[in-house]
């Protein structure tokens, strides 16, 4: 862990001119385990990012987690080392369900670690739930969103769960022993998601996000606003407006490129296919939507013409909505957000 740290931190020191000076407003630790970081090592992190950027003042930093990572002394050292908001990767309040996900905590974990960490001076907590699982039933996940809205916490990540295959969980699937991905089922739940989250005042600011009392990821939002961002370490991802650039994956070549000082990644310019139809899928699912004033601006008249034509097909099927130049999905669009996308794409 030492050597992936200090791999971290000499990428950082390499990349400091990547944002071109820049204010960094936000900084996410994600992607592997990063709540297994020591109290020296999420300092050295923070201090490398802010010798080499200008962070402002209210920057917003967020540490996912486990639930079963999250003791006091853990959540004390998080909260006095600078991190201010965290994200729970609970799943499921239910212990079939994280026994069939092969999670680590338990339902007593997922219920006592939100306790802790508001106990520990978090104010800004948002948790993940997944929906759709074989043998999640409408009750159950009526059960799971009652215990969640009730945590008093303001922000919420629900996805649908999806079988990749050569998992465990494709593998029992395949032998009869768990039920196969219920669509109709998983539809019906994202159904009672939206509803459940209206009437405990959330906001569905993006297919898979709710926040209350204006609490999104302003983190992720930014991804969905095209802004430009740095991502470091393996299999990490960085936007600077006009390329996109991937690290490799591989842990130990990551670390020994970077023990040479150089930073084993590729790139790729985006052309303005690839800018257009990026904006057109991350806009389309959240409630700000595509703006064809911004399109005719930055992609032209002929592609604003274009879009337009297409978009009114989707208003004509009820899966889009129009309210004056912006257009965002519908309640049943909500339902086919990645084929809406796919079909305004040029």
């Amino acid at each position: 862990m030492n050597d992936m740290v200090q791999a971290i931190v000499r990428e950082i020191t390499l990349r400091k001119n990547y944002l071109a000076g820049e204010k960094i407003e936000t900084i996410y630790f994600g992607g592997g385990t990063p709540s297994l970081l020591n109290r020296d090592q999420l300092q050295l992190l923070l201090n490398t990012i802010n010798e080499n950027f200008e962070v402002d003042a209210d920057a917003e930093i967020t540490l996912e987690s486990n639930p079963d990572d999250l003791t006091i002394e853990l959540l004390q050292m998080l909260k006095s080392s600078g991190v201010n908001r965290l994200s729970i990767g609970i799943q499921s309040f239910r212990e079939k369900d994280l026994l069939l996900m092969n999670r680590a905590h338990n339902a007593v974990q997922a219920l006592q670690c939100v306790s802790d960490a508001k106990a520990a001076g978090f104010e800004n907590i948002t948790i993940d739930l997944m929906y759709g699982l074989p043998e999640l039933s409408s009750e159950d996940w009526s059960e799971n969103m009652k215990i969640a809205f009730g945590l008093g916490v303001d922000h919420l990540s629900c996805y649908s769960l999806t079988v990749e295959p050569r998992t465990a969980l494709a593998s029992m699937i395949k032998q009869n022993k768990v039920r196969d991905i219920d669509d109709g089922a998983a539809a019906l739940h994202f159904e009672m998601l939206m509803k459940a989250a209206a009437e405990n005042d959330f906001e569905h600011y993006e297919i898979s996000n709710f926040a209350r009392n204006g609490k999104y990821s302003r983190h992720n939002t930014s991804y969905w606003k095209r802004e430009k961002y740095l991502g470091v370490g393996p299999s990490a991802h960085s936007y600077n407006g006009d390329s996109r650039q991937w690290n490799v994956s591989n842990n130990p070549v990551y670390i020994r490129s970077l023990a040479e000082n150089k930073i084993p990644a590729e790139s790729e310019e985006l052309s303005l296919k690839d800018k257009f139809n990026e904006y057109i899928l991350t806009s389309m699912r959240t409630k700000w939507g595509v703006n064809l004033d911004f399109v005719k601006e930055e992609f032209g008249d002929h592609l604003s013409s274009e879009l337009l034509i297409r978009l009114e097909s989707q208003i004509s099927a009820g899966l889009v909505l129009n309210h004056g130049n912006v257009f965002t999905l519908s309640e049943k669009g909500k339902y086919f957000a990645d084929r809406v996308s796919s079909d305004l794409f040029i």
